[in-house]
């Protein structure tokens, strides 16, 4: 069971993630052209959108990134899912869990979503092997 500290920490992680406070609207009456089209964009990968210019950097995946990949490649391979079905669901995922997470963490989060609701495992199951490669990895250091 979860201690209440335990809890603070975690909401305290969210909010450190989480998207800037913003003034909430009451009436969809009172939205500008602009804003409106602002509310109309989908979050999607990004590609293509203005955004902040950035330092470009090469990238070699880590062993954790390509496994995640490969393992999503064959869950596609296997028909649980398909790469749009990924897409949509990391889409789903909400602002804070989409740009809070690297990308690779995305795949397997929604991957794990859309293997539960798909009934093709279970929470339990899913805890479970996440305890069991947690003691793989602690007794291999």
């Amino acid at each position: 069971m979860s201690s209440p500290n335990r809890f603070d920490e975690m909401q305290s992680r969210v909010a450190d993630i989480a998207p800037v406070l913003r003034r909430p609207l009451d009436s969809p009456y009172e939205i500008s052209n602009e804003l409106f089209d602002v509310l109309r964009h989908v979050l999607h990968d990004v590609g293509g959108q203005p955004d902040v210019p950035i330092v470009y950097q090469e990238k070699t995946e880590e062993p954790w990134e390509m496994n995640t990949y490969v393992t999503c490649e064959c869950l596609g391979w296997r028909g649980a899912w398909n790469s749009e079905e990924r897409r949509r669901a990391e889409n789903d995922l909400g602002a804070t869990l989409y740009f809070g997470l690297p990308y690779y963490a995305r795949w397997a989060t929604v991957a794990a979503k859309v293997l539960i609701n798909k009934g093709l495992i279970t929470p339990d199951e899913l805890s479970a092997k996440v305890d069991e490669v947690r003691a793989r990895l602690e007794a291999g250091r």
